[in-house]
């Protein structure tokens, strides 16, 4: 089968197209025809930084870890599944788990689901690392009906799931942005956006909770924000971080009594623990897709296998708004 493989870790130009064996299938396992296959940041740091990142497969590698397709075989023990159906999930690309930038997988029936039957190929690819990240974070926070919501960073690959879960579990919701077009598209999916350029922390805070704080913050950005997070939490409120990877004073998340809830959705493929966890979220956010209350939001972009460099340059370049895809057949 083709595959894009990366011999040597560094820039987006390392993939080289390879003719490797087609995967057999084993047992608890399916075999999948890959139709779309979608980029995720942690893609673009395991292609760069290999080694150095503990989670990272050894080269030759084949990386990605999204995608959707058709089962064309069924291992033994595996009841759910079926030749013929079309399926989607997070499977690969990390640690001794094959990724997706191939024209086939062999995928844990635990790490996948029935595809969203009114989602394409190349829309359910996008959805399902960035998805399981929003969900669990927000049940993780313990989300409600009638809370207010803050989203940090609603134009982006989760943050943009994140809102528009958080307003089918009923939330009051609301999200950062840096610009015009980030705007429109939080404006769009349902939050009210706060351009976080213009307003500062304690500004919208006043302006949208009357001063109170927002009941639980997502911050899908991180980092250094996360101490705007903090300040943006209510007392005794919920902060979910994608990025938290920072050294950060916690006096404030202690004078307020915030729980703090770091998602770090790739353990149950790195350590094979509670996986069918996956599969659950997987299919909550089937009927959620079905149901019309969540639509993937794809880059304007568009790439073949064989250009997975050109769309790891697109995410990496900061301009791609929504979910940068590749399509594998």
């Amino acid at each position: 089968m083709k595959a894009m493989l990366v011999n040597t870790f560094g820039g987006p130009e390392v993939f080289e197209v390879a003719d490797v064996p087609k995967p057999d299938v084993k047992p608890g396992h399916v075999l999948v025809s890959i139709k779309a296959t979608s980029v995720n940041t942690v893609d673009t740091m395991i292609r760069q930084m290999g080694a150095e990142l503990p989670l990272s497969p050894a080269a030759p590698a084949l990386l990605g870890m999204d995608f959707a397709g058709v089962v064309e075989a069924v291992g033994d023990g595996v009841t759910e599944y079926s030749v013929g159906d079309e399926v989607y999930g997070c499977a690969g690309g990390l640690a001794d788990l094959p990724g997706t930038l191939a024209e086939y997988i062999v995928a844990d029936a635990n790490l996948i689901a029935l595809k969203p039957t009114n989602l394409s190929m190349q829309e359910a690819a996008a959805l399902p690392l960035v998805g399981i990240t929003a969900y669990e974070g927000l049940m993780r926070a313990g989300i409600k009906a009638g809370q207010n919501v803050l989203v940090h960073g609603g134009s982006g690959g989760v943050g943009h799931v994140a809102l528009q879960l958080a307003r089918h579990f009923g939330a009051n919701v609301f999200s950062t942005g840096g610009g015009d077009a980030q705007s429109a598209l939080i404006e769009k999916l349902g939050a009210t956006a706060i351009n976080y350029r213009e307003e500062t922390v304690a500004d919208y805070v006043q302006k949208h909770t009357d001063g109170v704080g927002f009941d639980v913050v997502f911050d899908s950005v991180g980092g250094a924000n996360m101490a705007n997070s903090f300040e943006a939490a209510a007392l005794n409120g919920h902060v979910a971080s994608t990025v938290s990877m920072v050294e950060l004073d916690l006096s404030t998340a202690h004078f307020k009594g915030l729980s703090l809830h770091v998602v770090f959705m790739l353990i149950p493929m790195l350590h094979n623990h509670r996986r069918e966890e996956h599969a659950t979220i997987l299919k909550a956010m089937k009927s959620i897709v079905e149901a019309g209350d969540l639509v993937p939001v794809l880059d304007e972009t568009s790439y073949r296998l064989e250009e997975v460099g050109k769309a790891h340059e697109r995410l990496a370049s900061g301009q791609a708004m929504g979910k940068v895809v590749i399509t594998v057949d």
